[in-house]
């Protein structure tokens, strides 16, 4: 004699969702982490422009955005190898220079 389980439909129906919902965060992860990859970076270089135009390049506020922005770089090239560029509009996957903003754009 074999034995065989027997699922009510609402069982069923709720392991089928289950697996549906875990496939979808497997499948959209990488996605939303880019899209916050790149969203910390904009805030981050905004701010450094902002308090640069506000205070100075030389200021001790622009110095403070600048560290906050190659944290949020490193915080993308931790997670994904790559982070994204601002001024370029592009994803870059070498490592930035951590001096690049320490002057006014050209």
């Amino acid at each position: 004699m074999q034995f065989r389980w027997k699922f009510p439909l609402f069982g069923k129906s709720l392991l089928a969702g289950t697996i549906l919902a875990g496939a979808l965060t497997l499948y959209s992860t990488p996605q939303l982490r880019a899209e916050d990859c790149r969203d910390r970076i904009v805030h981050a270089d905004h701010d450094l422009h902002e308090a640069a135009a506000k205070h100075g390049w030389d200021s001790p506020q622009a110095a403070k955005a600048r560290e906050r922005l190659n944290s949020a770089r490193a915080w993308c090239w931790d997670r994904g190898h790559r982070w994204w560029d601002e001024d370029a509009k592009a994803w870059r996957t070498e490592r930035w220079d951590d001096h690049d903003h320490d002057h006014p754009p050209h």
